[in-house]
């Protein structure tokens, strides 16, 4: 596969199955807003100039909601969740400190059905990245490595409402910047990570359920890893995983909610195909090891083409 086929500028701020968790723990707990948990993975560091259109299909169960200890929260249930993600991206020839330099915009929809707690449906956050740099590739101990930097914003355009216990949209603003690289230790063999900052804006207009003026959902770090097999010609597989890990505290009110971090790890199979110009992603999570979140199962499905 050539390095220089333009895929896999998938932006961070994804909804996913991560959707889920900010309606359901919205009256206890400041949720962390919907990013990149596992929707980016194979090969995700090499891109070259050119656009590329892509849609991502999420579909999610959560068995249970957990709490700061790891047990589940009495009078919760299950959620289920579909997601849709429209994703254009461009670099350009131009470079900038030896990188391409580009821009993307991806936009949302989502339907969530948490139950007892409602549900919800329709256009979710729109996040823009205004500065890409892709760096083609060179080697690293013998190794051809291929990487890149994006600034994300996400906008606070879904739907939502202060009376509803279930909401699309976060009504926060959140700068999302993440480090993708993309290593072939051997010829067959890949090996790709993402790691991402998250920084959330305050909410000064919180569900009414919660009884609060203003939350604000604590600083987060995450990524998404891989490790794939070229078995034959563009078809890869292996095992993907991802992880979430707030760090600071969410606040309300201005005051910090001790025992509130959010975590979140998950790991399972993968696998893109590659033809011409088309690429096609499958992959299944297990999520384990949460705290203060929703948890439990999710597919990835995801067409791209390149131009």
């Amino acid at each position: 596969m050539s390095g220089r086929i333009f895929a896999r500028l998938v932006l961070c701020a994804m909804l996913g199955s991560s959707l889920l968790r900010q309606p359901v723990l919205a009256q206890t707990h400041v949720a962390e807003p919907p990013v990149n948990l596992g929707d980016t993975n194979f090969l995700d560091g090499i891109a070259g100039p050119g656009y590329v259109l892509e849609q991502i299909a999420d579909g999610g169960h959560d068995g249970k909601i957990v709490g700061a200890s790891g047990n589940a929260v009495p009078g919760t249930g299950s959620v289920n969740s579909i997601s849709g993600l429209t994703h254009l991206a461009w670099l350009s020839h131009k470079r900038i400190a030896g990188g391409w330099y580009g821009v993307e915009v991806v936009g949302a929809a989502a339907d969530v059905d948490a139950g007892a707690q409602g549900r919800a449906g329709g256009v979710g956050a729109l996040t823009v990245s205004p500065f890409i740099l892709q760096w083609t590739e060179h080697r690293f101990l013998h190794m051809p490595v291929e990487q890149r930097v994006t600034l994300d914003f996400q906008l606070p355009v879904g739907g939502y409402s202060r009376s509803s216990g279930v909401n699309i949209g976060s009504n926060t603003f959140a700068v999302n910047p993440y480090y993708a690289i993309t290593a072939h230790p051997t010829k067959r063999i890949e090996t790709s990570w993402r790691v991402h900052y998250l920084w959330n804006s305050t909410n000064n207009a919180p569900p009414l359920s919660t009884g609060a003026s203003s939350t604000q959902a604590g600083q987060a770090i995450h990524f998404n890893a891989t490790a794939g097999y070229n078995i034959y010609k563009g078809l890869w597989i292996g095992p993907n995983a991802y992880f979430l890990s707030q760090i600071t505290d969410g606040r309300v009110n201005g005051v910090s909610v001790p025992d509130s971090p959010e975590r979140v790890a998950a790991i399972g199979p993968g696998m893109v195909w590659n033809r011409h110009k088309w690429f096609f992603y499958a992959n299944e999570y297990q999520e384990f090891g949460a705290r203060n979140r929703a948890t439990g199962q999710k597919l990835v499905l995801r067409v791209e083409k390149v131009f």
